[in-house]
């Protein structure tokens, strides 16, 4: 395989296109399918639909930059990093900030941020996630916070994805809910689709997909729970539908059915607070961590929650295993 311009090839296995993409780019299945979708993965020089057949040996194309979206302005906003090396940095990313921008949100977001920032370092950002999304590995919520990844390079961006799309990065979520789970320990095991009654919102459904979370209740108290959360897939609003198909919804969770919460908390109480993945220069295992923020933390106190010392990440920081 060799790496030129942005641009990847090599030699295809026997398969489905999209496998042979993936395999020949180093990426997840699902990025090779926008890929080749979009025109940039191409076999012996010609497009191929991703369900096609391949003998094996063809020439496998994939171009993975894309051209810098010029109406995207970078902007002066601050963040809060919780490690960063020359290929990759781990955000911890406040309620209210979209991740990215879409309809409603042209500005002041995430990726406007992530522009500034490397303006005034001189330093890249990945672009195979597409002209929209420099840098851009996953997403969270608007009002959830925490930790997210942001890529620096088009081969830490693929690496990333590609974990992200395996599976294999470890994600705890902290999540205040109405009610208590039917055990300390627990997973959920149900199909996420859009619900047909709301569009707005997902829910398990029949004909949804595949979807896992498991939990953990760290404490409870004042008629609310405290849980620990491991979503194994990663679909749009999982863990929200997931607790709400429990009956647990979230405190704050206006739309799933959670109310105000306590205090007055009016946004989800959904806090991305530990992650662990492979640091893409050298595969080194890196663990990030980030606190619970000051309208999450006042909430739990007045819910009357008491967490035993050592559960709750202490500060925002990251180590690397050695």
């Amino acid at each position: 395989m060799t790496v030129a311009d942005r641009t990847v090839e090599g030699e295809a296995p026997a398969g489905r296109v999209d496998l042979a993409v993936a395999a020949v780019a180093g990426i997840s299945r699902a990025h090779a399918q926008r890929l080749i979708g979009d025109g940039r993965a191409l076999v012996d020089g010609r497009t191929r639909r991703a369900s096609d057949r391949l003998a094996g040996g063809e020439r496998i194309t994939v171009e993975l930059s894309a051209p810098p979206d010029e109406t995207l302005a970078p902007e002066s906003i601050p963040l809060v990093v919780a490690y960063e090396d020359d290929d990759m940095l781990i955000v911890d990313k406040p309620a209210g900030l979209v991740v990215h921008p879409s309809a409603g949100h042209g500005s002041g977001t995430l990726v406007n941020a992530l522009l500034g920032r490397a303006r005034d370092r001189g330093e890249p950002l990945g672009s195979i996630a597409g002209v929209g999304r420099p840098g851009i590995v996953h997403r969270l919520d608007k009002e959830t916070s925490g930790l997210i990844v942001v890529a620096k390079t088009d081969a830490a961006q693929a690496s990333l994805m590609r974990q992200f799309g395996e599976r294999s990065v470890d994600k705890e979520y902290l999540a205040l809910v109405r009610g208590e789970p039917p055990a300390h320990r627990g997973r959920v095991e149900a199909p996420i689709g859009r619900d047909p009654r709301d569009r707005q919102r997902m829910a398990v459904t029949a004909g949804g997909r595949e979807s896992v979370t498991d939990y953990e209740q760290l404490a409870s108290g004042g008629g609310y729970g405290l849980l620990a959360l491991h979503p194994r897939t990663g679909r749009t609003h999982q863990i929200r539908a997931h607790l709400a198909y429990l009956g647990l919804p979230i405190a704050g969770d206006l739309r799933y059915g959670g109310g105000e919460g306590p205090g007055g908390l009016r946004r989800q109480f959904l806090h991305a607070a530990r992650l662990g993945l492979e640091r893409p220069s050298d595969s080194a295992r890196l663990r990030a961590w980030c606190e619970l923020p000051a309208d999450l933390a006042a909430s739990l106190e007045t819910a009357g929650v008491r967490v035993a010392p050592g559960r709750l990440p202490d500060g925002v920081g990251a180590e690397v295993a050695t």
